[in-house]
């Protein structure tokens, strides 16, 4: 089961050259919150979007990342 802790910050891109800038700035405002328990989930849901949560599954931290089929 998972457990998120905080809202979800959702990516999504058409241009392939900005991705990581824009996975880059997801997960730096995540870093921002006050959460200290929980690492980051990167979720990525089909190619040009994901998700990007505090989860507390994932170690302080650290950023993680799920591919879902």
């Amino acid at each position: 089961m998972l457990s998120l802790v905080a809202e979800p910050v959702e990516v999504v891109v058409s241009d392939a050259g900005r991705l990581y800038e824009m996975l880059d700035n997801a997960e730096a405002m995540l870093r921002q919150r006050p959460q200290r328990s929980a690492g980051i989930l990167v979720t990525r849901h089909e190619p040009g979007r994901y998700t990007l949560a505090l989860h507390e599954s994932v170690p302080f931290g650290e950023t993680r990342e799920k591919i879902v089929a």
